[in-house]
Parts: C-alpha cells; sequence; structure tokens
C-alpha cells in the first residue's frame, strides 16, 4: 500500500505481531512453518527485531525477511541484532548488477547498497537469496548477469530468486499494449539463462517447484517417526514456479547444471520407490546412494568431481541425512536457481490459490498470497478495515523516516581499513534482449506482515 496515495497507515502493534504468530503455530497438527516479515519494508518497524525473536522463541523453523537492504547496509551492528535474534534468511530485493540498472527505483546508487548489504548480512552468518522482479523491457537483460553475479560471489550467496512482473495494485490499470511488452514468464527466465548466462538446458534443467515433493519424502522416511519436525513440502500448483540448481566450485567458479550431472527424472522416480518400501534407514540410505550412482551421467562430470563426490554432496546439502556427508559444505558448491510467477488480474488461476503454500498472516486470518494481492483484493479490505491512522495523525505521531528517490544516493558508511574483499562485481558484455522479463522463487513460507 502507498500511504501517500491512499491518505492512511495501516501498521502492525505489537500486539497484533504476537497474535498472529501465536495462530498460525497453533494450529493443529502442528505444522513445520517458516516466517518471512515483509511489507513495505519491515526492517522500519520498530518491532522487527522483537518480533524475530518471538518467532524463533515460539519455534518457528526459520525466520526470513524481504527487504531491501538499505538498513542492513547502513548499520552492520543492525544485521549483528538480527542475527542474534534468530534471523536465518534475507531475500535482499536485487534488480541488476550495477547503478545503472537499478535507476527504475529511483536511488542514486541502489547497487552499492546491496553490495554493503550482503558483506554485513553473510559477516553473521545470515543466508541472501537475490529476489529480482524482472520487467520487460526494463530489465529483462540482467537475468544473465545476475546469474553470473551470484556464480562469482558463491561465498555470499545462496540462491537466486527470479519474480516475473505481477500486474497488482495500481498496476491492475495497465494498458494492453503496455501489459503485452512489458510481460514475462517463466518460460522466458529457462530461456534468458541460457541465452544470457550461457548456461544449461532449457528442456532439461528446470522442474516445477512441487517436483521437490519426493524429496521431503524421502528425508522423512531416513529422520523416521521420532524426528521433531516433518519435511517442508513444496506442494504447489506446478504453474506457479520452476527452478534448478547448479554445482558452482567454490575456487574456480565453474559451474555446472546438477540435471546435466544426474538424471533426475529417474532419481525422482527411484525416490519415490524408495519411500514406498519403507526399509530401514541404513537400507534407505544405500538404496538412495545406489540411485544416485547409478543415474549419474559420467561423460558429463567435471575433471575435478567424482561420482562419491557427487553422492556426498547431495547429502551434505539435505542435511546429511543419509549419514555420508562428514560436513555441510564442499569445495562445489549448491546454488538454487528458481522462479515464482504470481498471479495478477490477467492470469488468475482459482486453482492455483487453492493450493498454495505461501499465507499471509493477517488480522482477518491466513490469506493466499495471490488472493491477498489479487483478485477480490484482501489487502485493500484489511488495510481498510484496520487502518492505524490517517497519514497526517500518522506524521504527526511519528515524524517522517527518510526516503531515497528521484535519483538520492542512500548515505553509507566508510569502509575501515583491512575490511574484507568486497563482492565481484560483473559487467558482462551487452547482451541482445529477447521478450522476456523475470522471475522470483520464493521458499515456502507464512508471510506475516510488519510495515
Amino acid at each position: 500500500m502507498d500511504a501517500n496515495q491512499v491518505g492512511f497507515v495501516h501498521e502492525l502493534e505489537w500486539e497484533d505481531v504476537k497474535e498472529l504468530l501465536d495462530n498460525a503455530i497453533a494450529i493443529k497438527p502442528k505444522r513445520q512453518l517458516s516466517v518471512q516479515f515483509s511489507g513495505g519494508e519491515p526492517t522500519l518497524s520498530p518491532h522487527f527485531i522483537p518480533a524475530i525473536r518471538y518467532a524463533r522463541e515460539l519455534g518457528y523453523f526459520s525466520v526470513q525477511c524481504a527487504t531491501n537492504g538499505i538498513r542492513f547496509a547502513q548499520d552492520e551492528s543492525f544485521a549483528k541484532e538480527a542475527a542474534e535474534a534468530g534471523l536465518r534468511f534475507a531475500y535482499l530485493q536485487f534488480d541488476g548488477v550495477d547503478n545503472d540498472h537499478n535507476q527504475h527505483r529511483q536511488v542514486g546508487n541502489l547497487f552499492d547498497v546491496k553490495l554493503r548489504a550482503v558483506e554485513h548480512l553473510k559477516k553473521f552468518g545470515i543466508d541472501v537469496t537475490l529476489v529480482t522482479t524482472i520487467v520487460n523491457s526494463v530489465n529483462n537483460d540482467q537475468v544473465g548477469a545476475i546469474l553470473n553475479f551470484a556464480i562469482q560471489n558463491i561465498d555470499k550467496i545462496n540462491a537466486l530468486s527470479f519474480q516475473p512482473v505481477s500486474f497488482t495494485g495500481r498496476d491492475e490499470d495497465i494498458d494492453a499494449e503496455t501489459l503485452k511488452r512489458q510481460r514475462y514468464t517463466l518460460s522466458h527466465l529457462a530461456h534468458d539463462v541460457k541465452e544470457q548466462a550461457g548456461i544449461g538446458d532449457v528442456m532439461r534443467d528446470w522442474f516445477p517447484l512441487s517436483a521437490s515433493g519426493p524429496f521431503s519424502d524421502l528425508k522423512d522416511q531416513l529422520t523416521g517417526l521420532e524426528a521433531e519436525w516433518g519435511s517442508m513440502k513444496c506442494g504447489c500448483h506446478p504453474n506457479c514456479g520452476i527452478g534448478t540448481m547448479l554445482l558452482v566450485h567454490e575456487k574456480t567458479r565453474e559451474a555446472v547444471p546438477v540435471p546435466s550431472l544426474i538424471d533426475v527424472d529417474q532419481l525422482l522416480r527411484d525416490f519415490q520407490r524408495i519411500t514406498d518400501s519403507a526399509r530401514s534407514k541404513a537400507v534407505a540410505a544405500g538404496q538412495v546412494a545406489l540411485s544416485i550412482l547409478r543415474n549419474i551421467r559420467p561423460e558429463n562430470l567435471p575433471r575435478n568431481l567424482g561420482a562419491w563426490d557427487l553422492v556426498k554432496i547431495m547429502d551434505g546439502h539435505t542435511g546429511g541425512k543419509m549419514g555420508i556427508a562428514r560436513k555441510k559444505r564442499y569445495s562445489w558448491r549448491v546454488l538454487f536457481v528458481g522462479g515464482m510467477w504470481f498471479q495478477d488480474l490477467f492470469n488468475y488461476d482459482f486453482r492455483r490459490t487453492e493450493m498454495c503454500i505461501i499465507p499471509y498472516a493477517t488480522q482477518m486470518g491466513e490469506i493466499s498470497f495471490c488472493a491477498y494481492n489479487t483478485g477480490v483484493g484482501w489487502r485493500k479490505i484489511v488495510e481498510e478495515i484496520f487502518r492505524s491512522a490517517t497519514l497526517a495523525e500518522w506524521y504527526k505521531k511519528n515524524g517522517r523516516h527518510t526516503v531515497y528517490a528521484r535519483g538520492k544516493s542512500v548515505p553509507l558508511p566508510t569502509l575501515p581499513a583491512g575490511a574484507p574483499a568486497p563482492l565481484v562485481s560483473i559487467t558482462p558484455p551487452p547482451q541482445p534482449a529477447p521478450a522476456s522479463i523475470a522471475a522470483k522463487a520464493m521458499l515456502p513460507v507464512f508471510s506475516a506482515l510488519i510495515k
């Protein structure tokens, strides 16, 4: 919501935040929940740090935030405080690999802000996922550059989450010509990764996010009935999102798509059979290892990556449940690249809404992500009913926070002497821009609004 446009403010008080978190965790049977604080910009809320801490105390599996990164960039101690409170993931808005390709946000040095935010977040152990909303004809030519940026900074970036633009809110009034020009789809994303970054195969490497189901089922089989939590399972509609995985060598930065190394289609069928057979953990782990080995495409393995190394990497990345991996990370790091296409009025599918795995926590209960932002427009309804104050009343009581717009730069602290090496910036050669737009993948999260 743009408070300046509608003339009122919708802000959650501390008791509202606690109630939303309490209600979600109290549902029976108990769910393994992650919570992602969004907004607006959640770091501006005075309840941000207490909410992270409270969510962890309640037992939320993973606490995340969607952020523009400004506060984390400006104040290293703020990142430290968030990490100590229990923040695990930061979904960082990231639209391009230099300041010029971020000008549509109207902040003069936004790319510099992102670089500093990533440094501060990773310094205190907060995992970073770069989240890119791609608009065709605006930044669709940045898909390859952003992927290459993540590869070159694999020690600091865990995942990429591309999101094709969703025409909601004020954008619902878009004219047909602009809609056609700016529309971007998940198929565009798969082609842009291949054409701009030269990585992968469009038809072989991409799977619906829900294809990860057999991995979740197998993990439950390996952890057994006594596990505190069942696995998080991505049961969204297959049209909601796609993903692939790369292995990136931490020293050489060589990147290889996992589906080029393993027959993933057959692997998923094997995992279903292994889970259905319900053998002991030792037998199931052995079957998994044999399945990985038999489905490896040896002709595509890099020279410094053996078949057994691949088994250990897979086991380490999924928590070491097979007992094969001796550490979580090896020299070949896993980089997830996903795309999630949230709905708008022009492509709305009620079946997708029924299968949604990302509900908003609101003062009117849990509401599907796309139903909240699109369709009947639950966001407008909730914000209107539970408005906090008029804009004039809010400014009188709370004052105004600094707004960075119209090319204004964000002031950043000077780096101290001996500071760690900065992230590697990528300036790729110009690419021909196919008719495309990008996408954003979010992990299955329970989203609580804090503005």
